[in-house]
């Protein structure tokens, strides 16, 4: 056989490959796969950026702890303080008074943002827990789904390995350059050989020129015009 004949019989075996390889690419189960690993690491994502939220909320609650105190530290100085030195009149007493009212507004605050802070913990982490139930669920489906996937896997990655050797042992009998045109082609047309039929390439279906046709029936060296496959008779 010439290379171009031998070129045709290595490409046989080649669409053997590229079929097992679409068929482990596209297999059912490993769409599943995939659905399922990208939905734990959704769950993933989700569960941290929950704890985040609560690591912010758990700082914020330190801060507004700290101001309560200091409120409330504030606003037992001034009972000491009116205590000590009882107001003298109706302007002492109006401070005093406006002092007190603004302590127990910030204090009134604090205490409001503290209650909410906890409720948003709160449901934060139950959010939490019932993104755990979904994601060990959804782990163990994936589990259960990968073992079986596995099998499949296996055995077509063999088939593929087998057709792989066999397309190594063929490209020893090919010239190299031959091979690299035949991979060029490849990367934008597969099969990268077409027959001619007449005076059609049968890998686009268009008609060639009379002269492309005579050329590729004496054996030269043509590739098709619209779609670059080498020509073969």
């Amino acid at each position: 056989m010439n290379q171009m004949e031998l070129l045709w019989d290595y490409q046989q075996t080649d669409i053997q490959a590229e079929a097992v390889a679409k068929e482990i690419k596209g297999s059912p189960e490993r769409q599943k796969l995939v659905k399922y690993r990208d939905y734990l690491l959704e769950q993933q994502n989700t569960i941290k950026r929950i704890e985040e939220e609560v690591l912010t909320m758990q700082d914020r609650l330190e801060v507004l702890e700290d101001a309560v105190k200091l409120v409330e530290d504030q606003l037992n100085s001034l009972q000491k303080k009116i205590e000590a030195n009882e107001p003298q009149d109706v302007e002492q007493t109006e401070r005093y008074l406006n002092d007190a009212q603004r302590m127990m507004s910030n204090l009134s605050e604090y205490e409001a943002e503290i209650k909410r802070i906890r409720k948003d913990a709160a449901d934060r982490d139950r959010l939490q827990y019932d993104v755990k139930v979904r994601a060990a669920r959804a782990k163990a489906e994936f589990d259960k789904l990968k073992a079986s996937y596995d099998e499949e896997y296996k055995k077509k990655n063999e088939e593929l390995t087998a057709l792989k050797n066999v397309l190594a042992e063929k490209a020893k009998a090919i010239q190299p350059n031959w091979i690299e045109r035949y991979n060029t082609i490849r990367r934008h047309a597969f099969p990268p050989l077409a027959r001619l039929n007449g005076s059609q390439c049968t890998g686009c279906n268009m008609s060639l020129p009379s002269g492309v046709v005579k050329d590729v029936q004496s054996g030269k060296d043509v590739e098709c015009e619209t779609c670059g496959r080498l020509l073969i008779v």
